[in-house]
């Protein structure tokens, strides 16, 4: 259960223009359902909506039940006596991961520790499925101002079935008025669609507002097969889209958005909500794990929580991230395997860009608070490459330093701005990475202290944290001669083929040339003036 700002259901209000008011059952405050009353052809991963005349507030108990309307069997219960799950702004205790489990070279996509046991009290909490994992934490009903948006379990409702919807008094308490709920197997009905999209369709639409194939990202995900013999396109139309996207093991996808700015996807979740277990990170907002060939296209992913809370994680190969705006806090992007990124904005508190390597970023925009990098491949691969990119320090204190320090998991007391290096390489738990990468070449720096990298603890004997051409928001070189002494500048014609190497996009990625996808044709990734 949670409260959020409305800034990020702005384009709900267009979807609840078209939904029809309802006053029954005792009622003395219209509210506006989605789907309507009696509606048909419903995808059936729709959300339920329920706006009021104002804003309404969450009840402690009381319950949301959908039965099948066929033979009254329930198929889905939510539970508001049930919370959400841990708190966001505390740490959650595990027991300690052994060290060889932490991140190491012989298990690349391994994001969080692994843990021995989970403690008892992680599933005395709302649970869901999401990609095939059935442990997730989720919020079973978020506000927005007077818009209550239900989210039944995922992949409990079917084709071509009759739903009855009861909700009990008190589940949502109006602040003028009264809201009696649905208690009736006649008050709130709807019927889904007949039936799915064809199973060898090779694009699918999702729409907020049902008009689509999907309403959901998810539910398309889940739809398309995991190496389809075709490319599969999702196409994601104008809308917000606040769920978590989870999926592994698929390749041949695109994900493509009406509009960059328009198709917000995000969730608030970070690893106190959804704390370390076995298996794959649960802390991020959108994750593509061990995946092969998935283009993100033209659509921005949000996590609106603080700490550690990734917006993407992708990991596997040869996957392209284009014209995308991602935001997150610690560990924003989080990069495992070959990765091509372009144009794309990427925003977070620090650590904003992790991972393993190789990735090749090509004009993107990078801004951070804390270090912009933590570097973590090993010799086998190159790490971070940067082409024609531009990096803005945020120049303002860690958005959690406003809380007690002591509630919060992973924080320095500082109250004051902190120094937003290009690259940080501490020790980490015994391990380090001697061989990590980050090279800029032709780069735009805002904000950037002198020293521009560090802390780096332990042997920096291989290290390649380079720069060359790099210049202010304006074109003029920056001082680079307090640079810290591991460092290096690439000058010509010395490094003129170090310099071209690093420009080549296959040179980074093993291989790889990558191939983007833009205005519907498929170009070859080349550098660009």
């Amino acid at each position: 259960m949670k409260v959020c700002s409305m800034t990020r259901l702005s384009g709900l209000f267009i979807l609840l223009a078209v939904l029809s008011s309802w006053h029954g059952e005792a009622q003395t405050t219209a509210v506006t359902r989605f789907p309507a009353d009696k509606a048909m052809g419903v995808n059936p991963d729709t959300h339920l909506i329920l706006t009021f005349v104002s804003a309404p507030r969450l009840g402690k108990s009381g319950q949301i039940r959908i039965y099948d309307a066929a033979n009254h069997q329930l198929v889905d219960t939510l539970d508001l006596g049930i919370p959400a799950g841990p708190d966001p702004t505390h740490r959650i205790a595990v027991a300690p991961a052994p060290v060889a489990n932490f991140d190491t070279p012989t298990s690349p996509t391994t994001t969080t520790p692994a843990v021995r046991t989970t403690p008892a009290d992680l599933h005395n909490y709302q649970l869901t499925t999401i990609g095939g994992l059935a442990d997730f934490h989720f919020y079973p009903v978020i506000l927005h101002g007077n818009a209550a948006t239900i989210y039944p379990h995922n992949n409990v409702l079917r084709y071509h079935h009759k739903y009855i919807v009861q909700v009990d008094a008190g589940v949502l308490i109006p602040v003028t008025g009264a809201f009696a709920g649905f208690t009736t197997d006649s008050a709130w009905t709807f019927t889904t669609k007949a039936a799915a999209p064809p199973a060898n369709t090779a694009r699918v639409v999702v729409a907020a507002d049902g008009s689509g194939d999907f309403n959901t990202v998810q539910g398309a995900v889940d739809f398309v097969p995991d190496n389809p013999v075709q490319r599969v396109t999702i196409f994601i139309k104008s809308g917000t889209y606040e769920e978590i996207v989870f999926f592994r093991n698929k390749s041949n996808l695109t994900i493509r958005g009406e509009d960059r700015d328009k198709v917000q996807v995000g969730y608030g979740n970070n690893s106190a909500f959804n704390p370390p277990m076995p298996g794959p990170s649960r802390r991020c907002a959108f994750s593509a794990y061990d995946s092969t060939g998935i283009d993100l296209i033209n659509f921005s992913v949000n996590n609106y929580a603080y700490g550690q809370a990734e917006g993407l994680l992708i990991s596997g190969s040869k996957n392209i991230v284009s014209h995308m705006n991602i935001k997150g806090s610690g560990d924003a992007l989080n990069l495992r395997g070959s990765v091509y990124l372009i144009d794309s904005r990427i925003i977070g508190d620090g650590d904003t860009i992790l991972g393993v390597g190789p990735a090749f970023f090509d004009h993107c925009e990078i801004q951070s608070i804390g270090p912009f990098m933590w570097i973590r491949n090993t010799d086998a691969n190159h790490g971070n490459v940067f082409l024609n990119c531009t990096f803005i320090a945020i120049v303002r204190p860690l958005p959690w330093t406003q809380t007690p320090v002591s509630t919060l998991q992973n924080v320095s007391p500082a109250r004051t701005p902190v120094a937003t290096v290009l690259a940080r390489l501490p020790n980490n738990h015994g391990l380090n990475y001697p061989y990590a990468e980050a090279v800029l070449i032709n780069c735009h720096l805002k904000d950037i202290p002198a020293i521009g990298w560090g802390p780096i603890d332990d042997d920096t004997t291989h290290l390649h944290l380079w720069e060359f051409n790099s210049t202010d928001l304006d074109g003029r070189p920056v001082d680079t001669t307090q640079r810290h002494p591991v460092s290096k500048q690439l000058t010509m014609p010395q490094d003129a083929q170090t310099i071209s190497n690093y420009s080549d996009p296959a040179f980074v990625l093993g291989g790889w040339t990558p191939v983007v996808e833009k205005g519907g044709q498929m170009l070859l990734a080349e550098p660009r003036p």
